[in-house]
């Protein structure tokens, strides 16, 4: 199919509308803004798959992720839309497939684990995991890559200890875990090729939890199989990865892109600094200013539904543009614009309704522990090289810098040991 950037006439003189839309860096495309004051329920071609709705707007956005009618189960063993050849979602066995019943049983299951009251408990130790990932990259000088010293290391520590992984396996798992998030460019075989490794190495920890349990997630989720039949097999395993995946590749790269976008902004940074009392709302800020995903996770309309001036009908797909609710004029004032001070802030980075991220209040305490931290120890950061010099990842669904150079002022007391 030919299409350009913007749109197609088909021949029922519909307006397909290539997608993604264009991406700079960690900014909106300005397309999205008209779409939510005069089409915000359009029809757009993903690379993959038919064609499908996109809403743009906060309420619709809400609207879809939370209404039942609205079905991620409906999408197995049919062509959807989506941006990679695989959907890892597109399997009977994994969460973000399940519809309730199923869904219900799994997400209770680890939201136990993942309460707002157990995830704080982790506070000292991602505070202790931090300060030592800065003490790693002040000993070696003044400058370092922000991405391998702080941003990926930081969650995967985290994520490693709280499962039970070894954190000397995580360049193994990384590679396994990269193949398998949607990105252009890479082979069937290949993700194929991934999936089945991060199963292999997950499907062997599982049995040494079964050898030799331990105080871990991943031990409590064997003993939910095995002794209290809670899950299949293949469920433990499609949950395994997920919280594996999910727990460090997000955050890795949110950590980068917040700081990127504050050293970019230095009257929030100054404001920032002065008042770092805000960094819980500066986080949150953050995560709705920043436009980070790909509209991805199509569901499937079990029956007609109206959206705006939209009849959805019963089976097409729909997609949910979060970034752009995100922007939405009618939700938020001055959308453009970065204030960290912003409150209420009902952003839709974490999702809504039954699929919101489970994790997301581990990567609430991650990022704000990443930047109280870089900010108070790394005094007079900045971005070590011109503009023009920073790799942004252009063929996965998620932004972000390949590296960060950053270098900041040496302590006094090392200038004149």
């Amino acid at each position: 199919m030919d299409m350009t950037h913007t749109s197609e006439i088909t021949d029922m003189q519909e307006t397909v509308r290539t997608y993604p839309f264009s991406r700079i860096r960690l900014d909106h495309d300005p397309l999205y803004a008209e779409l939510r004051q005069e089409e915000p329920v359009c029809r757009i071609q993903l690379p993959h798959g038919p064609p499908a709705w996109l809403v743009t707007t906060h309420q619709l956005a809400k609207t879809v992720l939370a209404d039942p009618r609205f079905s991620r189960e409906a999408t197995l063993d049919r062509d959807i839309p989506r941006y990679s050849a695989v959907d890892i979602g597109q399997v009977p066995e994994s969460i973000l497939s399940m519809d309730s019943p199923k869904h219900t049983r799994i997400r209770q299951l680890v939201g136990r684990a993942l309460t707002a009251r157990r995830v704080e408990r982790l506070r000292p130790r991602v505070q202790q995991v931090a300060s030592g990932l800065i003490d790693d990259m002040k000993a070696a000088g003044t400058s370092a890559d922000l991405v391998e010293g702080f941003s990926f290391p930081l969650p995967v520590i985290v994520i490693s200890e709280l499962l039970g992984v070894p954190w000397e396996d995580r360049h193994t798992f990384r590679r396994w875990a990269d193949g398998t998030v949607p990105a252009e460019g890479i082979t069937l075989e290949y993700q194929q090729d991934c999936f089945a490794n991060l199963f292999g190495y997950l499907a062997g920890q599982f049995e040494q939890r079964r050898s030799h349990p331990r105080d871990d997630l991943l031990t409590w989720l064997v003993q939910a199989r095995d002794e209290q039949d809670r899950l299949t097999e293949d469920e433990l395993l499609f949950l395994g990865m997920a919280l594996l995946v999910g727990g460090y590749e997000t955050t890795a790269r949110q950590i980068t892109n917040m700081l990127y976008t504050l050293l970019t902004h230095p009257a929030q940074l100054r404001q920032l600094r002065e008042r770092p009392e805000l960094v819980p709302t500066a986080v949150e800020e953050l995560l709705r200013f920043i436009a980070f995903g790909t509209a991805i996770n199509a569901r499937i309309a079990m029956t007609d539904v109206q959206l705006g001036d939209i009849l959805v009908q019963a089976g097409e797909p729909v997609l949910c543009a979060n970034g752009s609710a995100n922007n939405d004029e009618s939700v938020f004032s001055d959308p453009g614009d970065l204030d960290i001070t912003r409150h209420p802030n009902p952003h839709l980075s974490f999702g809504h309704g039954p699929h919101v991220c489970i994790g997301a209040q581990l990567a609430r305490v991650e990022l704000q522990v990443a930047l109280e931290t870089i900010l108070d120890r790394l005094p007079g950061l900045r971005i070590a090289v011109p503009e023009s010099y920073l790799v942004w990842e252009t063929e996965t669904v998620m932004r972000g810098l390949a590296t960060f150079p950053v270098t900041w002022d040496a302590d006094p007391a090392s200038q004149t040991s």
